[in-house]
């Protein structure tokens, strides 16, 4: 009897996490579910070391100091409870699963056949944890300024907007962080500049892998930003941070005089 070769997953390289390993086999270790760690090895469950379970303990650990470190850094008049509420915002679930989302870490995800066929490469939990590994995976082999450069570029840098909104009062907390679609609708609000509108201006690829362009404009008509991501809800996200950004530099985007509102 005939089996089917088993699916050759390519794991990202190396430069997309801006490290090259010395021991490749802890990325690796890192990218692999215990799905197929047991999948391929019954016993595999006795060993931690076979699959990322381990990682995630330590990558936990190192993601709390670095975004506490750089939230210190960053936020020097802020009261500890402010930065402990920004700090669980950035160490979620949620925003770690949105995190790996966004720079498809999903695709390289080493998962066993039944995890595979029910979607485990979008699951926000198998996202979140991979996410955790794969920080530990670099802090190991590259140690913490590996990690740390990792984590401000993916996990805190693109927050920032929603950071400074959070703490200014303009939103909540719980809401503002890695959403970017809502912190966009509350400055425009804010500024008396109406709803933002989506509009999808492109779309390609096979259905297993679309590509989606999303363009955000304000009701005036005038374009704020676009991004491509791998579904609409990922290219919006990004498309309204961009907006974000762009519209704290350039007040002169919002008509008058709610360009005025915004920048008193």
């Amino acid at each position: 009897m005939s089996t089917r070769p088993r699916k050759t997953i390519k794991i990202q390289p190396e430069s997309n996490f801006g490290h090259t390993f010395r021991r490749p086999d802890l990325l690796t270790r890192a990218l692999t579910h215990r799905s197929l760690s047991y999948e391929t090895n019954p016993e595999a469950l006795q060993d931690p070391e076979g699959d990322n379970e381990q990682l995630e303990f330590v990558g936990d650990a190192v993601l709390g100091l670095v975004v506490a470190e750089s939230l210190y850094r960053r936020f020097p008049g802020s009261r500890e409870g402010e930065l402990t509420r920004l700090r669980a915002s950035l160490v979620s679930r949620k925003h770690l699963a949105d995190v790996a989302a966004r720079i498809d870490l999903g695709r390289s995800l080493r998962l066993g056949k039944g995890e595979e066929q029910s979607g485990g490469r979008r699951k926000p939990a198998l996202l979140a944890n991979a996410m955790e590994a794969v920080i530990a995976a670099l802090y190991l082999d590259g140690g913490l300024a590996a990690a740390q450069q990792f984590i401000e570029q993916h996990v805190i840098e693109p927050t920032l907007p929603d950071l400074n909104l959070a703490l200014s009062g303009g939103s909540t907390f719980s809401g503002a962080i890695g959403d970017h679609k809502s912190a966009l609708q509350e400055f425009l609000q804010a500024a008396g500049a109406g709803q933002p509108q989506y509009v999808l201006t492109d779309q390609t690829g096979p259905d297993h892998q679309k590509s989606f362009r999303v363009e955000v404009r304000i009701e005036s008509g005038i374009s704020l930003a676009e991004s491509v991501g791998t579904t609409k809800k990922l290219a919006q996200q990004e498309a309204a941070r961009l907006a974000l950004t762009r519209l704290r530099t350039e007040a002169s985007l919002l008509p008058q005089p709610a360009a005025a509102e915004a920048a008193g």
